[in-house]
């Protein structure tokens, strides 16, 4: 039974995804690994980590089966990974017992970071933002700064909304600067056209970058 901060169901509306989808995240993780888990990090987090990005102690807000969190882990970065979805928080685990990385996996709702108790230097998000719609991205943006330092910085990689074979839920570059744009939380520094690889496609689908700093 993976750790819990609180029980994610319990009061926990589900999303619009979940709603769309007709079952919990958690179901995406049952019975083999989910479109998005492609077993590696994207390329974009480790152009990142290469880049010297991440600082301090850094939160994957959505983390999945820890792909990305354990890349960043092993750079020698303190890592959280966070998801509401508790089969995918065991296998991270799982992945970084064997592996011998030090990073810690949480059951956790990305509504309410605030729950955490815990102040972030650097925060990863790829591929949770675009999968909430207007409703929801207001509260994720809200949470995501109630445990960001001052200073620190969001990286975001989500699906765009520009180019042939688009990923689900493509945003636009105006949403996605607007979500962080009200309330004086956040200042986006940059969004840059990327991709995110998936298992749905040979090709992987065009995204956004997203470089945000916490005001």
């Amino acid at each position: 039974m993976a750790e819990r901060l609180n029980d994610p169901y319990s009061g926990r509306r589900p999303t619009s995804h979940e709603r769309q989808a007709g079952q919990p995240w958690d179901a995406s993780y049952v019975d083999g690994p989910a479109p998005w888990d492609t077993g590696r990090p994207q390329p974009a987090i480790v152009r990142l980590g290469g880049d010297g990005a991440f600082a301090g102690t850094v939160l994957d807000a959505g983390c999945g089966t820890g792909e990305n969190a354990l890349h960043v882990a092993s750079l020698g970065l303190p890592v959280v990974g966070v998801d509401v979805a508790e089969t995918a928080v065991s296998m991270a685990r799982e992945k970084a017992a064997a592996r011998g990385i030090a990073a810690e996996f949480l059951v956790a709702d990305a509504l309410r970071l605030d729950r955490l108790g815990r102040a972030f230097e650097t925060v990863l998000d790829c591929g949770l933002f675009h999968t909430f719609d207007g409703e929801e991205r207001r509260d994720y943006v809200a949470s995501v700064a109630s445990v960001t330092s001052p200073g620190g910085r969001l990286y975001l990689l989500c699906f765009s909304d520009v180019g042939p074979e688009l990923g689900p839920h493509p945003i636009s570059r105006e949403e996605l600067s607007a979500a962080f744009g009200r309330g004086g939380a956040w200042r986006v520094a940059a969004v840059d056209p990327d991709r995110v690889e998936t298992r749905l496609g040979a090709r992987a689908a065009p995204a956004w970058l997203a470089k945000i700093q916490r005001i």
